[in-house]
């Protein structure tokens, strides 16, 4: 039996090659509507072309004395939503409980009228510590000399140094206690003292608990 029985003619497969091509760019076609990126919600345009935030002017009320969480909740409140918190003793510790905080400071001056858009900071401290006169900071990054960190928050003198700097803490009281939260622990000693030039060395901090005395 001859195998010609059994192949296709030329014409056949002539349309075969044309309806598999035809199938092809359909589905191409449609992947590629499918692709299209869709952006919903943002900011307004107006017709003008330019982005409008969409904020209404309101006063800002006196935030200072409340409980953290008290006054986010009066500022959304009022509109505001677009909220931050920092430590106002500079010992750089984040607000995870806000109910065990209250508010020292905020950065805008309450009566003020602004825009609902405008960013509110409030300077905090826990709800047993007293607010500082004015929001401490902490210290800034290190240059080519070794700062002065008495005083300040281990964490804050590590962050301030180098991310390669090798440094070791001790404690003070010669109790033989582990640093383990650093943001309460104050530095008494440094090595190298204050104004030595950086050059790779290795820093030591001695350092008692915040409320005890150093040595």
């Amino acid at each position: 039996m001859s195998n010609s029985l059994f192949a296709p003619s030329k014409r056949k497969r002539d349309w075969k090659l044309v309806g598999g091509v035809a199938a092809g760019i359909l589905v191409m076609g449609a992947l590629g509507s499918g692709c299209h990126a869709t952006t919903t919600g943002g900011s307004t345009t107006g017709a003008s072309g330019n982005a409008k935030t969409g904020g209404k002017s309101k006063t800002v009320p006196r935030f200072v004395g409340m409980g953290l969480q008290a006054a986010q909740n009066a500022a959304q409140k009022q509109g505001f939503y677009s909220l931050t918190s920092h430590d106002s003793l500079g010992r750089d510790r984040h607000q995870i409980l806000d109910r065990d905080w209250k508010v020292c400071s905020q950065n805008v001056k309450a009566g003020t009228t602004v825009s609902t858009d405008k960013r509110l900071d409030f300077g905090a401290v826990k709800v047993d510590e007293t607010c500082p006169a004015k929001d401490q900071s902490a210290p800034t990054a290190a240059g080519k000399t070794m700062p002065d960190f008495k005083g300040k928050a281990v964490n804050t003198a590590r962050h301030a140094l180098p991310s390669s700097t090798s440094i070791t803490v001790k404690d003070a009281s010669g109790k033989g206690r582990y640093v383990l939260l650093e943001s309460n622990w104050q530095v008494c000693s440094q090595k190298p003292p204050a104004g030595t030039r950086l050059s790779g060395q290795p820093v030591q901090f001695s350092a008692v608990k915040f409320g005890e005395s150093c040595p």
